[in-house]
C-alpha cells in the first residue's frame, strides 16, 4: 500500500521541491546525508527528544556559503533533517511498491481489499469507527466483517442454503 507521500507524488498534489529531504542522499556506512550539493550532515543525536528519530545537522558555514541558501534553509545555523529509526523498512517497502511485482500486487488489492471496506463504509453506514482504542476498534471491525461474509455468504449461496448449513453446523 502506498504511504501518503507516495499517493500525493502519483496524483501530483505536491510535486517534490529541488531540497526536500529525498532529494538527500543516505550514506549507511558513515551514518550521513549528503545534501544535493554535496555537503555531508552528521548524525548530531535525537531529534525531538525521541529515540526513534535521528537528527542530521550541516555544517553552518557550509549552508551559509552555499548557493542555494535561503531555498534549501533559511537557518543561519545549518540544513537539519530527521530520520526515523526505521526509515530503512520504509525505503526497502517503498522500493518493493514500485517495482512491476509491487504495482502488480497493489493492482490486484485494489480489486479485491477495497470491496469489503466500500460496502462498511456505504452500505452499513460504517464511515468511521464509533469506539477508541485498539480493543475497541478490534470489536468494531469483528463486527462488520462478520455482516460483510455474512452478507457475501448469502449472496453467493443463497438464504435457503445458508440457513440449511448453519444448521448443520
Amino acid at each position: 500500500m502506498p504511504s501518503q507521500k507516495q499517493a500525493q507524488k502519483e496524483n501530483n498534489l505536491h510535486p517534490l521541491k529541488p531540497f526536500d529531504k529525498e532529494r538527500f542522499q543516505y550514506d549507511s556506512d558513515k551514518d550521513e546525508y549528503v545534501c544535493p550539493e554535496g555537503k555531508r550532515l552528521r548524525h548530531v543525536g535525537e531529534a525531538f527528544s525521541s529515540t526513534r528519530k535521528k537528527a542530521y545537522k550541516a555544517a553552518g558555514k557550509d549552508c551559509r556559503g552555499c548557493p542555494h541558501f535561503g531555498v534549501c534553509t533559511t537557518s543561519r545555523d545549518e540544513r537539519r533533517v530527521v530520520r526515523m529509526a526505521e526509515e530503512s523498512l520504509k525505503e526497502r517497502l517503498e522500493d518493493i511498491y514500485h517495482s512491476p511485482q509491487g504495482q502488480a500486487i497493489y493492482r490486484l488489492r485494489k480489486q479485491k481489499v477495497e470491496l469489503p471496506f466500500g460496502h462498511m463504509k456505504r452500505n452499513l453506514g460504517a464511515g468511521q469507527f464509533l469506539l477508541r482504542g485498539k480493543k475497541g476498534v478490534d470489536a468494531e471491525l469483528s463486527i462488520l466483517s462478520t455482516c460483510f461474509n455474512v452478507a457475501r455468504m448469502t449472496t453467493i449461496i443463497g438464504i435457503p442454503a445458508l440457513i440449511l448449513k448453519l444448521q448443520g453446523m
